[in-house]
């Protein structure tokens, strides 16, 4: 399906760098055990549940009723009234079935949710990019292969130089994705904080447009920035809007892309700002990449 000759989707990286099977969590220690457990695990490929505002879904369990009765739960109500009838009858002196108010009880239901993963990828020379896109287009290429099967979308911003793009939109479409990415170049300054921003936005837009939406940010970086949107500091911006992201509830994971050895636990810094877990690539396999993003997903 997806060519390998040619014009590739990045930049060609070194071969064999990936040798060791090691990985890291940073900010969850917990998570590198977890993480390994779901290596075991064939992925169910199912999409997320969440509870349903509306009368739409699976009913699954009912709740007492606490204000205004949209959706009764005929049978949970019955039972609830049942356990009172032997007093409510004598005091009545009457044999028919007696429900009051506080026997009422609401459905709860559920539903599927579709996912959105959003790629946030640092195309700057600051991390060293080409000895790690090997790794970083496998994983996006087999998760895309996911979304097309279960109809959940892939989007993808990259900054580098002065900005942040957004050059995939969330898509459905493989054929797409994949057209897109053969764009991608490498180099130039890092501008975290737009790159940043520009996910805000996405991640904005795609709440307003689809509330019941299951969305998961991954921030492929080494947590350096060194341009800033306006005249602030550039780290402090990042951090500014870090933390925006984080307050908002959407949900994020960090991919340290720097090698561990020259690592200044930048991009640990920006996952605990963004309450993210961080997660570092050095002797990362595209489809380990690829299982941490379904897990966290």
């Amino acid at each position: 399906m997806f060519s390998h000759g040619g014009d590739r989707i990045f930049n060609e990286a070194q071969a064999n760098w990936w040798d060791t099977t090691s990985i890291t969590s940073f900010s969850n220690p917990e998570l590198l055990n977890e993480t390994r457990q779901q290596y075991s695990k064939k992925s169910s490929g199912k999409r997320s549940r969440i509870l349903s505002n509306d009368r739409r879904g699976s009913y699954f369990k009912a709740r007492p009723v606490k204000d205004e009765l949209t959706d009764l739960a005929l049978d949970a109500t019955l039972r609830a009234g049942a356990l009172h009838q032997r007093s409510r009858r004598k005091s009545a002196d009457t044999t028919r079935f007696i429900l009051k108010r506080q026997d009422l009880m609401q459905k709860v239901r559920s539903k599927r949710s579709s996912n959105l993963l959003l790629f946030l990828l640092d195309l700057s020379w600051s991390m060293a990019v080409q000895q790690r896109m090997d790794a970083t287009r496998g994983a996006i290429l087999s998760l895309l292969t996911d979304a097309y099967q279960h109809r959940d979308r892939v989007g993808l911003i990259t900054f580098q130089k002065q900005s942040a793009a957004l050059v995939l939109p969330p898509t459905y479409s493989v054929m797409l994705a994949e057209r897109s990415m053969k764009k991608v170049k490498v180099g130039g300054k890092t501008p975290l904080a737009a790159g940043l921003w520009k996910a805000y936005e996405v991640l904005s837009r795609e709440k307003r447009l689809h509330p019941d939406l299951n969305m998961l940010l991954i921030v492929l970086t080494d947590g350096a920035g060194n341009v800033a949107i306006g005249s602030g500091e550039p780290m402090a911006e990042a951090k500014t809007i870090a933390e925006k992201i984080a307050a908002e509830g959407y949900r994020s994971i960090v991919i340290d892309l720097d090698q561990s050895t020259f690592d200044q636990g930048l991009a640990d810094v920006l996952a605990r700002q963004l309450k993210a877990p961080c997660y570092l690539i050095s002797g990362l396999k595209a489809d380990q990449l690829a299982k941490i993003i379904r897990k966290e997903l």
